[in-house]
């Protein structure tokens, strides 16, 4: 169905007015016509200069949807539009509601439009020209993509950073055009109060795998705002919505927590879960919680794998309608380990990091966690953010071959390895990756990233990243999430410290001569003696000892003879109470003929201990370390 702009209401408001022309001061628009009839004259004027070009757009159809909770609540790259396709040679033109949040403190929270090629998100062929958002920010990323030019970028209004007031100008009835009949991307937003172009007269490179086909694509993406449309003048995939109401065909659920602590009630535990509903006419939206009912089977009584049933039973409009259901699966656990981001991978982009790790130089620094991920993009993954102590970036990079920063961009030495050969596949294999990450300080001026995936699959993954242009005498590294949550939670020991000594063993960590490679854990222990923490074991290559040291001034093998410990503890009481839940760092240094070992324990009294083995020799260049436990465990932090 066709819609066009009814113009009745202005153009009999104006007639009016006409016939008042003969009262006393009866000039419309004299300045001395009561201050009522100026006003009127002002609003029509403003009315129709707001409006104005917008009464009829030939080939207009209706296309009523709304994309982005209504709440504002909805984060970058969470929601979609439908997609557009725009052929070579042709002109799209839509028409929506842009719902601005009257509290938005960021100019960045209105929409952006991104072109690719004809392909969907996700697909193996699939490729972005770009994004340009609605609002102008010159010195910021209003507009981004190899394939376009921010200098062909212009507005009305023109921000000088993502803080500034005035995102509530951007609110509205929006058109948005795509003009490719010239040849070039000629791109207009426009409110009638701002307008946005961004005018390229070079035609675009052909990025779809069908060099015959010159057909783009556009969808758009919502931040801190939601979009209602109302029509286009092309049929997008999967058909154009009418504003009538539509009965519900389907669901996803999004949100749900992987680990659920037992005793949690399920109002709590699935509080933030939402549902992406499928209606009739191929439209869709995202419901929160209060609008399903859940039931988890079994119940969350007993510990163990349950499936969790959701219910939804409302039309497109609300009301109501037969049932549909949707399925997942979750575990109930009696603790749960040390996380970044939330555990139903809600967290958005920067949205939960650890704390900032110093690397010095010559030192290797590993981490080991799970990785759980959304599994929407291959960057709803973990990330790492390598910075100065004051936290100003060196670089960061990502899980699928990607970064940026003033240490990655534009530098010669980069190299980069480990992009996947089936990118979907090793996306699935990320929800629930063992991931061991190793972040290097060769103490001139560079820094590698190696990131070794397990996948859920069984199969593993490498992604380096060599050559990050630092500072190696300020230098920093900590972890983020997008749409993602990592939990360290990789165990050496049974969690009741019941695991006799040697009874478990982490991997084994090689130290490069003249490097430190340290680690960190959280120790515990059963506090029946001084030696029931963890050790650690250096080896030539995982089986020939070079000698084995404890965590209380203790130590034995071949190569332990020459070596100075550093003394113990002054008070073995205080110091094996304090070791429960104790954090520890711990660093071996290889210098190419011995070895140190340095183990600083941040106690749970709040007090850090400290115990060295200096000189641990002879040893060979090939060096390794791991660690055991001893009526204790302990978990990589």
């Amino acid at each position: 169905m066709k819609y066009n702009k009814i113009a009745t209401v202005i153009c009999s408001a104006a007639l009016s007015l006409l016939t008042l022309t003969g009262c006393e001061g009866g000039d419309l628009f004299s300045i001395n016509a009561p201050d009522w009839l100026s006003s009127k004259a002002d609003s029509i004027a403003a009315e129709k200069a707001k409006n104005q070009g917008d009464d009829v757009i030939e080939g207009m159809e209706e296309d009523v949807y709304t994309v982005g909770a209504t709440d504002y609540s909805t984060g970058w790259w969470a929601q979609f539009s439908k997609y557009y396709q725009i052929p070579e040679g042709g002109k799209w033109i839509a028409q929506f509601n842009l719902n601005i949040n009257p509290s938005a403190s960021n100019t960045y929270k209105n929409f952006a439009m991104i072109i690719t090629n004809d392909e969907d998100r996700g697909a193996g062929n699939y490729k972005e020209y770009g994004a340009i958002r609605y609002d102008y920010q010159p010195s910021g990323n209003s507009e981004w993509g190899d394939y376009i030019d921010r200098s062909l970028a212009s507005s009305d209004l023109e921000f000088a950073t993502d803080t500034d007031t005035g995102v509530d100008k951007l609110g509205g009835k929006v058109t948005l055009t795509i003009d490719r009949t010239n040849g070039g991307l000629v791109v207009t937003m426009t409110n009638g109060v701002v307008k946005k172009t961004y005018n390229q007269t070079s035609a675009l490179v052909n990025l779809n795998a069908d060099a015959s086909n010159g057909t783009i694509r556009a969808f758009l993406v919502p931040e801190g705002s939601y979009i209602s449309w109302l029509g286009s003048t092309i049929e997008p995939i999967g058909g154009f919505t009418s504003k009538e109401d539509k009965q519900p065909l389907s669901m996803t659920l999004n949100g749900v927590p992987k680990k659920v602590l037992q005793g949690t009630e399920a109002a709590d535990a699935f509080a933030n879960v939402t549902a992406t509903v499928q209606f009739e006419q191929g439209v869709s939206k995202e419901v929160t919680a209060k609008d399903l009912t859940f039931q988890a089977i079994p119940n969350m009584d007993q510990l163990g794998s349950k499936t969790l049933v959701a219910v939804y039973n409302k039309t497109y409009k609300g009301e109501a309608a037969n049932p549909i259901i949707a399925y997942a699966s979750f575990q109930v656990v009696d603790k749960m380990y040390t996380s970044i981001g939330a555990t139903d991978n809600t967290t958005a982009f920067w949205g939960a990091h650890s704390e900032n790790i110093k690397v010095g130089a010559k030192e290797t620094f590993v981490s080991r966690f799970t990785n759980y991920t959304n599994g929407q993009n291959n960057w709803n993954n973990f990330c790492v953010v390598l910075c100065a102590a004051d936290n100003s970036e060196y670089a960061v990079v990502r899980a699928d071959n990607y970064g940026w920063g003033a240490g990655y961009e534009n530098n010669a030495a980069l190299e980069l390895s480990g992009g996947q050969s089936d990118w979907g596949a090793w996306l699935k294999a990320m929800d629930g990756a063992k991931v061991t990450t190793y972040v290097t300080n060769h103490g001139n001026g560079s820094a590698d990233v190696k990131a070794v995936m397990v996948g859920n699959n069984g199969v593993t993954y490498t992604q380096e990243y060599k050559g990050i242009k630092i500072n190696s005498d300020d230098f920093y590294f900590r972890f983020t999430v997008d749409g993602s949550h990592l939990e360290f939670d990789d165990v050496v020991g049974a969690e009741d410290n019941s695991t006799a000594f040697w009874g478990a063993h982490s991997q084994d960590f090689n130290v490069p001569s003249g490097y430190t490679v340290s680690t960190r854990i959280k120790n515990f222990t059963n506090l029946q003696n001084n030696w029931n923490n963890f050790c650690v074991v250096l080896t030539s290559d995982g089986t020939n000892e070079y000698g084995v040291v404890r965590a209380d001034n203790y130590g034995w093998g071949d190569s332990y003879g020459a070596c100075t410990p550093s003394g113990g503890q002054s008070d073995w009481g205080a110091w094996l109470k304090a070791m429960d839940e104790a954090m520890v760092t711990v660093s071996v240094t290889n210098k190419g003929g011995s070895a140190d070992v340095k183990c600083v324990m941040a106690g749970n009294d709040g007090k850090t201990y400290k115990q060295d083995y200096i000189g641990i020799s002879p040893i060979s260049s090939d060096l390794y370390f791991r660690f055991t436990v001893d009526g204790s465990h302990l978990i990589f932090e």
